[in-house]
């Protein structure tokens, strides 16, 4: 990782720039694959999955017979290892719920709030050189929870046709009610438009690639909600000499094992401990698996050094990060004023991998510096706040003229008048 000492202020916007395309190099292929499965339905769909997926489907949708062969497959021990995230996870998120807002405003006049399900979700669920069965977890349980009706989960096939054994295992235990073989923009295209085998639905969830967050962005001009504009993933370390090295390396590498458009920053007080990491990052990439991806990912990455932490909290509140891991002597101050950041990680022994599985928050944040203005998934991601009222005939004279005087001044007479014929009555 290239090592920066002390950059300008004025230059950290190109500093922290993400490796990624813009929309506009994306736009026009997701723009066609949604305007093709919108007219076609399955047929593109499994069109596209042929041309992206390499591989050609006779039905879209799980059944029942592959779901008990895939959960048979599974191993006891990754079954209970699950079972357990399930656990923390649920736990977590039952925590969440609200209670009734109920107030009486003034005399004869009540108001509350409610929340009230989603009734119909999409779960994005990404596959490929990773099937991310965790995600199922972190999607299908908040669902469930917030009291989903329909929970669709669409997710890419692999070149037999087939998901992956635990996602579908994770699906049936979470309460998935449909599963569909499909992935990349044409699921999305999918979930927005409906299609016979992959039924609308009101909201969008789940992180993908770079043509799966644009296919997001563009479901909302079709009425579709969506979760947040989540990306390639990210992670920011801030750590001191304090900090072990290892641990650092193995955090950055994490991320960076995801995928080649990955981004992972170090930043720190310490040229001498940038440099051990850097050390570390080396050492541990040689034994990776994914060591090919994983390198993309650290050529696109860079370590920061700065004087002090005052100047580290405000180039990490610009950045934004999606996860951010602190390992410091003063980790309080980072805790107590970081503004911007999809989920923290306190300490040397909280690795960012443990909220990807099993610690019980959600592992689906915000991407691409939107931290500073969206959450992660919650429970409340998966409800509505409705908000209701009522109003006595006591009520109505108390509020009345307010409202009478207050719509005469903005011009609207016939908002003034549905209180006056009210008052008037009431009067007789």
């Amino acid at each position: 990782m290239k090592i920066f000492e002390n950059p300008n202020p004025k230059d950290w916007a190109k500093l922290l720039e993400r490796p990624t395309k813009t929309v506009d190099d994306i736009e026009a292929i997701v723009n066609d694959v949604f305007s093709d499965v919108k007219a076609n339905g399955d047929s593109a769909i499994k069109s596209y999955t042929s041309k992206f997926d390499k591989v050609d489907l006779d039905s879209l949708v799980v059944s029942e017979a592959e779901i008990v062969e895939a959960t048979e497959r599974v191993s006891k021990k990754l079954k209970k290892a699950i079972k357990l995230a399930k656990s923390n996870i649920k736990a977590f998120h039952k925590a969440q719920r609200t209670n009734k807002v109920f107030l009486k405003t003034m005399k004869g006049v009540t108001c509350w709030q409610e929340k009230r399900p989603i009734q119909k979700v999409g779960l994005y669920i990404p596959g490929g050189t990773a099937p991310l069965f965790s995600t199922v977890l972190m999607l299908a349980i908040p669902a469930k929870i917030a009291g989903c009706k329909d929970i669709v989960l669409c997710s890419p096939p692999n070149k037999e046709g087939k998901i992956a054994d635990e996602i579908l295992y994770t699906a049936k235990l979470c309460g998935v009610t449909k599963i569909v073989k499909v992935g990349g923009i044409q699921a999305i295209a999918g979930l927005t438009f409906g299609a016979p085998s992959i039924p609308q639905v009101y909201k969008i969830f789940g992180p993908g690639n770079q043509y799966v967050t644009v296919a997001k962005q563009l479901a909302t001009k079709y009425g579709v909600a969506i979760d947040m504009p989540a990306g390639p993933s990210e992670l920011l370390v801030m750590a001191d000499e304090s900090a072990n090295p290892a641990y650092v390396a193995s955090d950055l590498l994490s991320q960076a094992e995801h995928g080649s458009d990955s981004q992972v920053i170090l930043v720190t007080t310490s040229k001498s401990f940038a440099e051990d990491v850097n050390t570390e990052v080396k050492s541990q990439l040689e034994v990776l698996p994914r060591k090919a991806m994983a390198s993309d990912a650290i050529n696109n990455s860079k370590s920061i050094v700065v004087d002090n932490n005052e100047i580290a909290l405000a180039l990490i509140d610009a950045y934004g990060p999606e996860h951010f891991i602190v390992a410091t002597n003063d980790n309080d101050y980072f805790v107590e004023n970081i503004g911007n950041a999809g989920s923290v990680f306190i300490g040397n022994y909280t690795p960012e991998s443990a909220g990807d599985y099993a610690s019980g928050t959600n592992h689906t944040l915000p991407t691409n510096g939107f931290s500073k203005a969206y959450s992660g998934v919650n429970l409340d991601s998966f409800q509505k706040s409705m908000t209701f009222q009522k109003i006595s005939q006591k009520g109505i004279k108390n509020i009345g003229p307010a409202i009478e005087l207050m719509a005469e001044a903005e011009g609207l007479q016939a908002h003034k008048n549905a209180v006056t014929l009210r008052l008037k009555d009431l009067e007789s």
